[in-house]
């Protein structure tokens, strides 16, 4: 089984990456971009085909290792 772990910033959380590829977008020429934020994606293969067991693996490996919670977010879909 197949899994995609996105991991973005909350929303008021200062992004300086984001806003650093902002400028680089502009500074290349590319019009009308008007904020940019960054996140990670993690693709995670998975044994088993209990989908719901895998959705709940995965949000325990998020809330213990592939986010911080305090300031990130994170979604998990399994496929």
């Amino acid at each position: 089984m197949k899994a995609r772990v996105t991991v973005t910033l909350k929303t008021g959380v200062l992004d300086p990456q984001g806003k650093a590829i902002e400028g680089a977008l502009k500074t290349l020429g590319f019009a009308g971009v008007g904020s940019v934020r960054q996140g990670k994606v993690f693709d995670v293969e998975l044994d088993g085909s209990d989908k719901a067991g895998a959705e709940e693996a995965l949000k325990a490996m998020c809330e213990k290792l592939l986010a911080n919670t305090v300031i990130e977010n994170y979604s998990v879909s399994v496929s």
